[in-house]
């Protein structure tokens, strides 16, 4: 499967001020499968899973963090021998030797020219304790599979060129544009973890996709244990159950059932944060950029990881999405919100994290929303998230009159692209079409 973090990982190849890379991100979005593709344009591929092999790793890391040593040690590990500039070393599993972040510093400065990655699926606890050697290391970041993502690995590559070749003047012809919408509504069905739709695309089994999603579930909840405190693992699972109930709504810990104070909850939905699993919509008066210094940290909406995963958890029927996609869509407003964000949080920069945004203003008689703001260029751009063809915009329209240099909004529906004064509407397949998104020239 094709991912666009490929992209930028062939550029870090080639720069001559390249840095040893973290690749950061959730438990399974694909980053040991990038890695091991980017590993076969090498001559050499050396890879050590510090889980696997965790105490010949720390023996060989807790020596010291001599460079030269450390990789002939690793060569031995390996049985390969680790030639710099022949050979990409590839270090899985880093959080279980938190000293193997340090040692990155070293290559850098003693040996620049060896090509080294390290991932981990908690890596971010460990960068926590150990801290990144600044100026000697960067990080690319991963999330789900893309919309966009998923056509191609289909084998839709017509429709995905024809997303970028339509604009507010020129839609997408009939016929396409209602196929985007039912590949849209499987996507929506699966989610965009990369083991289930890989599983859909080979043998287009629902059930066993939807068995994958339980396991995959399964396995965030094991790894609680490993990265909050014995007491704290019921809040855990509490929050991992219940943030999905509270998607496209300000996040209240009070409507979290049960016997709970928000000081039991907040620091493990900070945990949860910082897994990856969940990503906060932070509310800002989105008068100037950058847009996260006006936002209020204590009024927030959340996002998922996967919208599959959330699906699962609330126990919903997504067989809808991909019989009767244009009646789904009608009815699942918070999911379609939800991927309108995950979509935008995958389409930045890999070398940037994202963070997202919305604006809110409540009076006492009345309340306006707008789903997402967005910086383009150096504009902000209010985002308005229509889950059918039809809808009020009061609360966009509501925010153009209090934001004066606003000069345009834009909403996702499931109407084809069209324009009409201030209101830019793009289909929901095309986000980063709406987000002109400038890298997509490269590819």
């Amino acid at each position: 499967m094709y991912r666009f973090i490929d992209l930028f990982l062939k550029q870090w190849v080639t720069e001559e001020s390249r840095k040893p890379l973290l690749l950061r991100g959730a438990r399974q979005v694909g980053k040991t499968f990038a890695v091991r593709k980017l590993g076969q344009t090498f001559l050499n591929f050396v890879e050590i899973n510090c889980e696997e092999l965790q105490l010949d790793c720390e023996i060989i890391f807790e020596k010291d963090l001599n460079p030269e040593r450390i990789l002939r040690e690793l060569s031995l590990l390996a049985g390969k021998t680790i030639v710099p500039g022949e050979t990409l070393l590839f270090l899985d599993e880093i959080q279980i030797v938190p000293r193997v972040i340090l040692a990155l510093r070293y290559f850098y400065e003693k040996i620049p020219n060896l090509h080294v990655v390290a991932a981990g699926s908690l890596l971010e606890f460990a960068l926590e304790k150990i801290g990144v050697p600044v100026g000697r290391v960067e990080s690319f970041y991963m999330y789900p599979v893309t919309l966009l993502e998923f056509l191609l690995a289909k084998g839709e590559r017509l429709l995905f060129d024809a997303i970028f070749e339509s604009d507010l003047n020129k839609p997408m012809p009939e016929i396409a544009h209602n196929k985007l919408l039912g590949l849209l509504g499987e996507y929506f069905a699966l989610g965009g973890m990369p083991e289930i739709l890989q599983s859909w695309i080979e043998k287009k089994d629902p059930h066993h996709c939807f068995n994958l999603q339980q396991s995959l579930i399964d396995n965030f909840k094991q790894d609680f244990e490993k990265y909050a405190k014995k007491h704290e693992i019921k809040y855990m699972e509490v929050l991992f159950e219940q943030v999905p109930r509270q998607l496209g709504k300000k996040f209240k810990f009070s409507l979290v059932p049960g016997e709970f104070r928000k000081r039991e909850l907040a620091p493990c939905f900070n945990l949860l944060v910082k897994a990856g699993v969940i990503h906060p919509v932070y509310q800002t008066n989105a008068q100037g950029l950058p847009l996260g210094a006006e936002i209020d940290l204590d009024k927030f909406k959340v996002i998922f990881l996967d919208i599959g995963m959330a699906q699962a958890l609330l126990g919903l029927d997504v067989k809808e999405w991909i019989l009767h996609p244009s009646k789904a869509f009608l009815n699942q407003g918070e999911i379609v919100e939800s991927f309108v964000g995950q979509e935008m949080l995958a389409y930045a920069y890999a070398f940037q994290k994202k963070s997202i945004y919305y604006w809110q203003k409540e009076t006492r008689t009345s309340k306006a929303e707008v789903d997402y703001v967005i910086q383009i260029k150096d504009k902000i751009i209010p985002i308005e998230v229509k889950s059918g063809t039809t809808g009020s915009l009061r609360s966009l329209k509501e925010y153009m009159i209090s934001h004066p240099n606003a000069s345009y909004a834009i909403r996702f529906s499931g109407h084809n692209f069209s324009q009409y004064e201030y209101l830019c509407s793009y289909p929901l397949y095309a986000v980063a079409k709406a987000l002109k998104i400038d890298w997509f020239e490269k590819f």
